[in-house]
């Protein structure tokens, strides 16, 4: 499979046969990354209307879009084009400065063999069910920005219960991303061995099931330009 960051929340993961799923989309000019020009056959975004996450309107082609509060809140599970998509709800910050917490879905399904979850958008310490929810996860694209999401301490707990192969550092400070209440991924990577941390150098790369480390390490990816 392939993965790219385009920054924020939004990656694009293609399988072996084509299959391309894109999650959380954003605005561009509210986040300050570039639009997105990719195709795809399936828009995952985390909630149906936070800007920053949302606009599978945005996505060229005809994608399926799939609201992962909607599935969360619909029994959990949704197959679209032959993809699974599991989903749980969640909650925003619960002190947002901005508005009321609203909910969001925090999803996860496999592609060529590798299981991969996205924690969407949300802001507080995970219940016993939520944690449980990433078990047995290859791949967790984590939220790692600290402010205005899950704490970094709550979210290390999360890692260090549920021990995904392969952390993906997403939601977090840059030198393009507009909003300015963020941590830089350095927050996040004090919590890890150096010599448990690459760096791709780059904002798309292969991965496949040979690929998936053994234990825990973090893929420091760059974003699109």
């Amino acid at each position: 499979m392939k993965l790219k960051w385009y920054g924020h929340a939004a990656f694009r993961i293609q399988s072996s046969d084509g299959l391309t799923i894109i999650t959380d989309p954003y605005t561009p000019e509210g986040v300050g990354y570039p639009p997105i020009t990719d195709a795809a056959d399936v828009v995952i975004v985390s909630s149906d209307n936070d800007t920053a996450h949302c606009r599978y309107d945005l996505i060229p082609g005809d994608p399926f879009a799939v609201n992962a509060l909607q599935v969360a809140r619909e029994g959990g599970s949704r197959t679209v084009k032959g993809l699974t998509i599991q989903a749980i709800e969640a909650m925003e910050f619960i002190d947002h400065p901005e508005h009321e917490p609203d909910q969001n879905g925090m999803y996860r399904f496999e592609v060529d063999g590798i299981r991969i979850a996205h924690m969407g958008d949300v802001g507080n310490p995970l219940t016993e069910a939520q944690t449980s929810f990433f078990n047995d996860v290859d791949i967790l694209l984590a939220l790692t920005g600290g402010e205005l999401t899950i704490e970094l301490d709550d979210l290390k707990k999360v890692i260090d219960a549920t021990q995904p192969k392969l952390i993906v550092p997403m939601h977090f400070r840059t030198l393009t991303y507009k909003p300015r209440n963020t941590h830089w991924i350095a927050s996040f990577l004090a919590y890890f061995d150096d010599r448990d941390v690459d760096f791709a150098c780059t904002h798309e790369t292969v991965l496949t099931r040979n690929d998936i480390p053994e234990r825990t390490r973090v893929l420091v990816m760059d974003y699109a330009r």
